[in-house]
Parts: C-alpha cells; structure tokens; sequence
C-alpha cells in the first residue's frame, strides 16, 4: 500500500502551517520553498486542503494560510479524505468491487482487518501531535549544531 504524493506533501504542509502559530499565516511560496514543492504542484494540494476546511486564508499583515480548526481536531484521516475517499490498501476492498470469492476470501478478512487498523491509527493521530514531535526533532537538531 501506497499514500499518494499529495497526500504526503498535504502533511508536511499541514505540519509547516502548524509550526508557524497560532494567527500567524505562512504563504504559499514559503511553504513550497521549505517543503521543496512546486509551487503549481502545491496550488492543487491547498486548494483540496481549503476545501476540505482544514486551512484558510487570512489577509493583511499575517497573510498567508492558517488552520482552520486547532490542530488537535485535525486528524491524518482528515487530511488524506482531502485527496482519496478511504484507504484500500487492496482492490476488494474499494466499494463496488465483485469478487466471486468474496464470501469465502480469508485473505479479504485479513485485509479488512489491516484496513481497520490503519484507518484507526490515523484517525487517532492529531496534527497536534505530529507538530510536537516536529518541534523535538528541531530541538535535537539545534542542539547538535551548537
């Protein structure tokens, strides 16, 4: 199984946009500068994320994008809603799928199970969270180059 790039990126971004404050916004080509985007590329990956509420605008001073709720109410299953509709690691489990063997498949159980968890797992996972291991990281970092 495989997320894909943009989903990806849309993290990273999600996590630049976090670190940068409350209020305080981070416009598009700082965030395609720091997270080695392009710009283009990233144009999509703001787009979806803005519609999905997850971040928005602010104008003036602090211009540039923002959360659009805390980050602790903002889940890895949210930001990857914004690009696919669920996570399928394998094609019977996505909705529409026939498979003759459906009903006796102890490998599709298996991968239902798999599906379940994961989807778990990033359901539990806050922005919040990512951003505070983020922030260690970066303080570890600091502290070796001294």
């Amino acid at each position: 199984m495989k997320f894909n790039t943009k989903t990806r990126y849309a993290l990273r971004t999600m996590i630049a946009i976090a670190l940068e404050g409350k209020g305080k916004g981070l416009l598009q080509k700082e965030i395609a500068r720091r997270q080695g985007i392009s710009n283009k590329y990233l144009d999509a990956i703001i787009r979806a994320l803005k519609r999905k509420s997850l971040i928005k605008n602010v104008r003036g001073k602090k211009s540039g994008y923002v959360l659009a709720r805390p980050a602790g109410e903002i889940s890895l299953y949210d930001i990857h809603l914004a690009f696919e509709k669920e996570i399928n690691p394998i094609e019977c489990l996505q909705p529409g799928y026939v498979c003759p063997n459906m009903e006796v498949c102890v490998a599709r159980l298996f991968w239902m199970e798999l599906n379940k968890t994961i989807k778990k797992q990033m359901e539990k996972t806050t922005l919040a969270l990512l951003v505070r291991e983020q922030r260690k990281l970066l303080l570890k970092k600091k502290m070796k180059g001294q």
